[in-house]
């Protein structure tokens, strides 16, 4: 059996990546939708980020493709948008079947409303991590994103 070095990773060491990158995952999410207005939980501010972030429309499979979870699952979770007047679900001009699905004004307010009723926990976050370290690992995790992301479909 040969030893391996240290240059060579372990396959504990990668479960250990993922492992944090999870678990960080659960303790922000879970803080940051203490800051989310109008009884909006994390799936629904995902939504009406995406919008900013991706595409200013999108159908429910698009939604539901992008998010990794069933078509039930999305539609769920833009029916209780639209009811808050968040989102808002058409039909498609081009396809009497497929919906369109468009960030509201409303959707737009509340997502910026929640950025900025977070700002102290991010403020107190750039206090504890210099923003140096920051971008630096922000790179590395978009590479990580882009590289998972690419695999999605294999």
């Amino acid at each position: 059996m040969t030893k391996k070095t240290s240059s060579e990773p372990s396959e504990s060491l990668h479960f250990a990546y993922f492992n944090e990158i999870g678990i960080i995952a659960q303790l922000s999410n879970a803080l940051f939708e203490r800051y989310l207005p109008d009884g909006l939980n994390s799936s629904q501010f995902s939504v009406l980020n995406w919008f900013s972030r991706v595409d200013s429309q999108a159908t429910p499979g698009r939604l539901a493709t992008a998010f990794q979870v069933t078509a039930g699952a999305m539609t769920n979770t833009l029916k209780k948008l639209e009811s808050k007047e968040l989102v808002k679900i058409e039909p498609d001009e081009f396809s009497g079947r497929k919906k369109k699905v468009t960030i509201t004004a409303k959707g737009e307010k509340v997502r910026k409303q929640a950025i900025t009723a977070a700002a102290p926990l991010f403020q107190e976050f750039a206090e504890n991590f210099p923003q140096v370290n920051i971008e630096l690992q922000v790179k590395q995790l978009q590479k990580v994103r882009e590289y998972l992301d690419q695999r999605r479909y294999l």
